[in-house]
């Protein structure tokens, strides 16, 4: 995990990679729970057998499951130590490349796009998220979260 003191110093980093999460293990009983939380029971996430003979030979994962997860990814990406609260102010251009195939890895990778300064020494940052899967070569989610950080 990548640390930065203030919220300050990712204002010259825009443009580059500020951390990198760990990897989260996408299981069948997460697929689940996030169907209960949603109601999403779409055959393709939650009826495992049913989905082997779908077009992606197994369960997959919800998309919206894959892009919930960005608060959990940045937790292990970067830590603002002088930081007391975020704020998700939303979203821009999100995409879903590729299936998350149940039993898979996944983890995202930070890069700064903009850092606007706001009242009260806050900012509000926009960094694009680009969640791998392990052994993909295209990634299975890219989004642009657009966040407000105080100290």
């Amino acid at each position: 995990m990548k640390s930065y003191q203030k919220i300050a110093d990712l204002r010259p980093l825009v443009g580059e990679v500020i951390g990198t999460s760990n990897w989260i293990a996408i299981e069948q009983s997460r697929v689940n729970l996030f169907a209960d939380a949603t109601g999403d029971y779409q055959w393709i996430h939650v009826e495992p057998e049913r989905a082997k003979n779908g077009p992606f030979g197994g369960p997959i994962a919800h998309g919206f499951l894959t892009l919930s997860l960005l608060p959990v990814f940045s937790s292990t990406a970067f830590h603002i130590v002088e930081s007391s609260m975020g704020v998700n102010y939303g979203l821009d251009k999100v995409r879903f490349p590729a299936p998350v195939p149940v039993g898979s890895l996944v983890r995202a990778h930070f890069r700064l796009l903009s850092w606007e300064p706001l009242d009260n020494d806050g900012a509000q940052i926009k960094i694009e998220m680009t969640v791998e899967r392990e052994g993909a070569t295209k990634p299975v989610c890219v989004a642009e979260s657009i966040m407000r950080r105080y100290p």
